[in-house]
């Protein structure tokens, strides 16, 4: 594996070679600085200051050189433009010069390609050297220097992040390509039908790349994200071979099918659980721990099935389905034995069975990269359809009937489906999937990209600029006092899967840790939101089970079309850290409008504060992960503690902790149960905004 000081030379165009930021120089200066720091020739501050000068002359050396060459660019594209108008008023006699001109224009863009790839590669240099600095002097000098840079009237820093001037020349060589292709002056245009025809391939080359600097999005893009399945480094042709030859069409429906379900099993149960609970004894209020019983299992669960994943998928999937189906069939019969125990059992048993942990690892394994952001979606909408779809299944229950003694009800009969569906789903499985072979699929250490291009990363602490989400080859780089950047050793052992919790915690950034955290307050809100919904709404409105579910129901749809916004339009218009911010500072404001200070709590209130705490919180979600897989070490894309189970671990505590709050609240009085149990999610929610202010910069 090559050191990044050598990938970064190899990738450099020779005649732009000095104009590149001057990566060795750099950090020859932060060794001499650390020379100077033990002998106590030089103090910090002298550091920080003399660093900071020479961080801004290497980037105005590559902006001049930047807006010289966008500049040449922008000249030849006028000059094509004064040949091009007059000749396609005479089209009929002078069609032969037309592919000249495009021509002409497609070498326009790839020299705008050329440019757009020494963008990417000094920004990740930048990005680097930022990050050893503040490694070494254990100083948060990139929170410092992007703070006094960033927003600064004559900020050289934006020309590089921001890049306007280069979106210009792509409009223009877009424009006139779509024109020549015509072959006529077309009075209609790109901008009123932006997909009038179709692309040139340099025209997409050229999108692709600016994409990947600006990290622009769609919708796709987003719900993948969402999904935290952390890439690694681009895939060599025989690898990609390698994963098609795992790739199984039916076997990634069989993953998603299981991940929709799964999440109805969760949420079908929330209507009933309140009046389930007092039915055999207990008080309602323990609907909570009922609730919460399979988010307490999911925590051990997720931990041995991720491990299960390194050996097989289809075992545990059919492991799991099995647990589901007993443990749903306990939750059915604790009714007729007239036992909480066997109900809390039984969703325990439940949260055993959860895969979610190998559904994602599937997917990021199995799947080959021209599928994967499909299939990254779908299993985040799968998700999003089942937790819609479980309390909307609760309306559809209201029976009571025995057959042989077996009581099915508007209680039990939940647990009676989801049995049957996971016999079903076992069957289909036991028929249909197929174990991809394992030979291939151990933790090798990744071979080098051989192209010379940095691809998509998933990135590691530091500056996480929208374009600095852009691959490198993903290291851990801690080279002391010694240049070790080409050591083999090192190499090997930063693309070593996590193998244990020590060791993941020990590449958890400051950054990491706040988004984390603020994943553990959203999960926190949403759940205390939907638990207490049944006992909440009964109190204070005397709702029926039919009600509550309608209710719960159109919280969950709620969650495609707010990402659809959000991953269209919103995450294009603003940053991801200003969006995050913002959702934070919405969530807090719908749990102050859900506390009942009057003595007269209505409908709207209660409706009106859980929407914009429940849809804040879902675009907090989708916003949060995608900043986590950004921030989040590359090292923890694949083994046993991966990105995704972390995330997953951080969300499960959360549930767990809300759901145990409610029926902890809940010996206090059903009418207290409200704004208790509101406190400490406002004071997490506080904490949160807080803790990204702190934050803030190191996201930019």
């Amino acid at each position: 594996m090559v050191g990044f000081g050598k990938k970064l030379k190899q990738s450099q165009i020779q005649e732009w070679q000095r104009y590149y930021i001057d990566y060795k120089f750099l950090k020859k200066k932060l060794n001499r600085y650390s020379q100077q720091i033990e002998v106590g020739t030089q103090g910090h501050d002298h550091v920080l200051k003399d660093f900071s000068r020479v961080l801004d002359s290497q980037i105005q050396k590559i902006v001049l050189f930047l807006l010289q060459k966008q500049g040449l660019l922008a000249t030849r594209s006028a000059v094509l433009g004064n040949h091009h108008t007059p000749l396609l008023k005479h089209s009929n006699s002078n069609t032969l010069n037309i592919p000249v001109l495009q021509e002409a224009y497609r070498d326009i863009g790839r020299d705008l390609l050329k440019l757009l790839h020494f963008v990417e590669i000094n920004a990740t240099s930048l990005r680097k050297i930022l990050k050893k600095f503040d490694k070494r002097f254990g100083y948060k000098f990139t929170h410092y220097y992007v703070k006094t840079r960033s927003n600064h009237p004559y900020s050289q820093l934006k020309q590089v992040f921001r890049h306007v001037a280069i979106g210009a020349v792509v409009g223009a060589i877009s424009r006139n390509l779509a024109v020549l292709q015509n072959h006529q002056d077309s009075l209609v245009s790109i901008y009123d039908q932006p997909y009038l025809s179709h692309p040139d391939p340099v025209v997409e080359s050229i999108h692709a790349a600016v994409n990947r600097l600006s990290f622009s999005t769609n919708f796709l893009q987003f719900r993948e994200k969402h999904a935290l399945i952390i890439h690694e480094d681009s895939t060599t042709p025989s690898e990609e071979h390698d994963i098609e030859d795992r790739y199984h069409f039916m076997s990634i429906v069989l993953n998603l099918v299981n991940t929709f379900l799964y999440m109805v099993n969760t949420y079908i149960v929330v209507p009933t659980a309140d009046t389930y609970s007092f039915s055999l004894g207990a008080p309602a209020t323990v609907c909570g721990v009922v609730i919460g019983a399979m988010a307490i299992a999911q925590v051990f669960s997720s931990v041995y099935f991720s491990a299960w994943s390194n050996r097989s998928y289809f075992r545990p999937l059919i492991f799991s389905s099995i647990v589901l189906f007993i443990g749903n069939t306990m939750y059915a019969l604790a009714y007729d034995f007239n036992s909480i125990t066997i109900l809390l059992m039984g969703r325990l048993f439940c949260g055993f069975g959860s895969t979610r942990a190998v559904n994602r690892r599937y997917i990021s394994d199995c799947v080959p990269l021209k599928f994967r952001m499909q299939a990254s979606a779908g299993f985040v909408s799968a998700s999003a359809l089942g937790m819609a779809t479980g309390p909307a299944l609760a309306c559809l229950f209201q029976t009571n009937f025995k057959i042989f003694n077996l009581t099915f009800n508007e209680e039990t009969l939940p647990g009676w489906f989801m049995a049957l569906s996971w016999l079903v789903y076992l069957l289909w499985l036991w028929i249909s999937f197929q174990e991809p072979p394992f030979q291939t699929m151990e933790f090798n250490t990744p071979p080098e990209a051989n192209t010379g291009l940095l691809v998509n990363d998933s990135v590691e602490n530091g500056l996480s600029q929208p374009f600095l989400a852009i691959t490198e080859a993903k290291q851990q780089n801690g080279d002391g006092a010694q240049q070790l950047d080409n050591g083999k050793q090192d190499s090997q052992e930063i693309h070593k899967p996590v193998t244990s919790i020590i060791m993941a915690y020990q590449l958890l950034t400051p950054s990491v840790k706040v988004q984390l955290f603020v994943y553990f307050m959203l999960k926190y809100a949403m759940e205390i939101i939907l638990a207490e919904s049944s006992v909440i709404t009964s109190w204070y409105f005397t709702w029926s089970t039919n009600n509550v579910a309608i209710f719960l129901a159109c919280l969950g749809l709620t969650v495609l079309p707010v990402n659809i916004i959000v991953g269209n339009y919103a995450s294009n218009m603003f940053e991801e850290r200003q969006l995050l911010l913002a959702s934070e500072i919405m969530v807090c404001v719908g749990i102050l409008l859900s506390f009942n200070i009057l003595q007269s709590y209505t409908v709207p209130q209660y409706v009106g504060s859980a929407m914009i705490t429940f849809v804040s919180a879902e675009v907090l979600e989708g916003v949060n992960l995608s900043l986590l897989s950004r921030v989040m070490s590359s090292r923890l894309s694949r083994g046993t503690f991966n990105g995704g189970l972390l995330s997953k671990e951080a969300g499960t505590l959360a549930r767990v902790v809300a759901d145990g709050s409610i029926t902890l609240c809940g010996y206090l009085g059903e009418g207290m149960l409200l704004n208790v149990t509101l406190v400490p999610a406002l004071f997490i929610c506080v904490s949160s905004i807080v803790a990204t202010c702190f934050t803030y910069n190191s996201l930019y």
